[in-house]
């Protein structure tokens, strides 16, 4: 990416991640360091068809990457986002690696969910949308969450914006430059779980694995699962219980 962020916030609107799609799909060109920011959204959606909790004063935004040929598989795209909007969470808290992830690609403060994202392929690109708690967090019944001003005072939108803008410039730079394993290597350093530690994944077939801890697969960033017979699993879609 190249030249300084350009930033459009419009105070209302369906959904951002839909806005860019159909953007693309009349033919418009992946505009990289473009971000389209709402103060409100109508119809936003999480990951797997969850709703996006729209809290007044919350980050709503998207924008896109290009796909070009010898960059990293796409899919993979979550890993530089989510280590973007954990740089941008450590600038406002003003302290360094506090903010956690989480496999796929969910932002953590201690224990409490931040912030999620939503990759969206359209043509040779994807849609990356964000969302952050900066002043509310839903109450959800499986999860625990936070928001930014639980732990610091009034979180300005734009400035979150700008600073999430230049991290993720940043961040994908390094991703199409220096390949996969270093942006995977440093989601694993600042990942809430430590190899060899127990997780469960419910993956997308409904099923529920166990297993410890293995790593992210330096291909595309797929979790690796050390099963109790001593096997291994890779998956590839699924929630972290």
């Amino acid at each position: 990416m190249t030249g300084d962020p350009v930033i459009t916030l419009v105070d209302e609107t369906g959904s951002t991640n839909a806005d860019c799609a159909n953007a693309l799909r009349s033919g418009k060109r992946a505009q990289e360091g473009h971000w389209h920011i709402a103060r409100r959204q109508t119809s936003g959606r999480g990951r797997q068809g969850r709703q996006w909790f729209d809290g007044s004063g919350n980050f709503m935004g998207s924008t896109c990457v290009s796909i070009f040929d010898g960059d990293p598989p796409p899919s993979s795209l979550g890993f530089p986002a989510a280590l973007a909007v954990a740089a941008a969470i450590d600038e406002t808290l003003g302290c360094e690696n506090r903010a956690r992830t989480k496999w796929p690609n969910d932002v953590l403060i201690g224990e409490a969910k931040v912030a999620g994202l939503l990759l969206e392929r359209v043509g040779n690109a994807v849609v990356v949308g964000i969302g952050v708690n900066l002043k509310h967090a839903p109450d959800l019944p499986d999860r625990k969450t936070t928001a930014i001003s639980d732990h610091v005072d009034n979180p300005d939108l734009e400035t979150f914006a700008h600073s999430l803008a230049r991290h993720f410039r940043n961040e994908i730079d390094g991703w199409r430059n220096s390949g996969l394993r270093p942006t995977l290597d440093r989601f694993e350093a600042r990942s809430i779980h430590n190899h060899g530690s127990h997780i469960s994944v419910h993956d997308v077939d409904g099923s529920r694995v166990e297993g410890s801890f293995a790593g992210l697969d330096p291909a595309d960033g797929a979790l690796r699962l050390c099963l109790a017979d001593g096997s291994n699993r890779v998956i590839r879609a699924g929630d972290i219980i």
